[in-house]
């Protein structure tokens, strides 16, 4: 009996001590751990997200929302590594023989610093849709704030309005992680007027959205009309009607491969069913009416005119439309105006023409003046990834001399949309944000999580380099 007993606790002994042994590897393990490397802008010291940092052999590593990059590949640990570093406008000086790169010796545990310098004239603020908006932290077991995983991996363009006291968001296709096809009729989410309590990375957590969700809590669409294929939105709007009720509106169109359209409408939100359904059919393509008629489509802006009358403007970027803004008058296309947009700005300095495609204005306290940041069409180096800033007395121009302030590498970043509402009036700090995407640029390598997602720039309007495109009083 007492052999037994003994027997059975050296067992027991012998078992503890593999567990503490198992439990004092993990712990050695865990605390050695990655490498953590941080790219910062050189000077302010502020972290840079979306910087590559690419070695000779194309293991490819992009920092998060903080800058950081979890490096732990354990064929490289303790070696002398040459990383390429790229970041559409922020990046370290050539070296005798043209490469832009770094040497590190990444080590398990290690902290690196990278210095990285700004070329271009907004900052990087960070990404706002999309997962892992801080997975290379996470892996690192730093603290991440109160972000919270949305269940979207990817979405088109923004769409914004303030209404009822909430900000409104509605994005087009959307991307989810069960299935390459995901959501291809607008989703949505609101948010407090003001989301961002800084305008400094990290963006953590970011803005606090509440997406319109189905009964098992997945993002779900909120624009589903009636017709075969997906559903894009346009124009978003918040405006009284008659007895001063906040309606919430948009304009719609639907798509048959190859993305050809052939209707397109009005819609309002449902504020009980919480969606957008058709209000009215305005077109439909046929051999006698081929292409659709102007339509209240952009992003819109209220306008008060000399004479104290109060219009909507819709444009992208400069205003092709307007209508009184009311409910009533938005929904009659016999009040719609049609409007000539400015089709070409001179480059400040240079005088060269710039043709924009897409983007958005605003009026701005601090500059009084109307401002615009849109997208160059066929622009270079990146033929959708050229973005420009200008200034104008009226919001329908003409405009003055515009200054890049956002240049990208062989990628697309279209649909940038201002984010006025986001900061006191008579802020300096202007935000924006755009659709980062691979399409319709040259082939490029999709840069991880980042890809069709949304990211948000910071223009500081009292910066010396938006000079040249001062517009004073008499003269753009």
């Amino acid at each position: 009996m007492q052999s037994r007993v003994m027997h059975r606790f050296r067992h027991i002994t012998r078992a503890i001590l593999s567990v503490g042994l198992v439990l004092l590897t993990l712990g050695l393990d865990a605390a050695e751990g990655p490498c953590r490397i941080e790219v910062v802008e050189k000077g302010s010291g502020w972290p840079v997200p979306l910087v590559e940092l690419r070695t000779t052999h194309h293991r490819r590593f992009v920092t998060d929302n903080a800058g950081v990059i979890a490096f732990c590949d354990a064929e490289l640990m303790g070696t002398e590594v040459w990383f390429d570093v790229s970041g559409h406008g922020y990046s370290v000086p050539r070296d005798g023989l043209g490469q832009r790169g770094v040497r590190l010796r990444p080590v398990p545990g290690g902290r690196i610093r990278v210095e990285v310098e700004r070329s271009i004239v907004a900052r990087r603020l960070g990404r706002l849709t999309g997962s892992g908006l801080f997975a290379e932290s996470q892996s690192l077991g730093e603290p991440i704030g109160n972000a919270v995983e949305t269940g979207v991996l990817g979405c088109d363009s923004v769409l914004n309005a303030v209404h009822r006291g909430r900000l409104f968001w509605v994005w087009g296709d959307t991307s989810l992680a069960g299935y390459p096809l995901g959501i291809f009729d607008s989703t949505g989410a609101t948010s407090t007027v003001q989301p961002l309590d800084r305008f400094e990375p990290p963006l953590r957590p970011g803005p606090v959205l509440k997406l319109f969700r189905d009964a098992a809590g997945k993002p779900r669409a909120i624009a589903r009309m009636p017709g075969s294929g997906p559903t894009w939105l346009s124009g978003l709007a918040s405006i009284p009607d008659a007895s001063g009720e906040a309606r919430l509106v948009a304009s719609y169109v639907k798509i048959k491969p190859p993305l050809e359209a052939y209707e397109s409408g009005l819609c309002v939100w449902n504020e009980e069913d919480q969606k957008f359904e058709p209000l009215r059919q305005v077109w439909t393509k046929t051999d006698a009416v081929p292409k659709p008629p102007p339509m209240p489509e952009g992003h819109p802006v209220t306008w008060r005119d000399e004479g104290g009358r109060e219009w909507l403007l819709f444009g992208n970027p400069f205003p092709t439309l307007r209508c009184p803004a009311r409910f009533e008058s938005w929904q009659d296309p016999k009040t719609w105006e049609v409007l000539e947009p400015q089709e070409v700005l001179k480059a400040a300095g240079s005088g060269e023409e710039v043709k924009p495609h897409s983007g958005s204005i605003a009026w701005n306290a601090y500059r009084r003046r109307w401002v615009t940041v849109f997208m160059e069409k066929f622009g270079k180096p990146s033929a959708f990834g050229e973005l420009w800033y200008a200034e104008a007395k009226s919001p329908t121009g003409p405009w003055g001399p515009a200054v890049r302030v956002l240049s990208h590498e062989n990628y697309t970043f279209y649909n940038p949309r201002l984010h006025p509402e986001s900061t006191a009036a008579d802020s300096p700090v202007l935000l924006f944000e755009g659709t980062y995407t691979m399409q319709f640029a040259d082939r490029p390598v999709p840069t991880a999580r980042y890809d069709y997602n949304q990211i948000l720039y910071r223009l500081d309007l009292d910066d010396p380099a938006l000079e040249g495109a001062r517009v004073e009083d008499g003269r753009p």
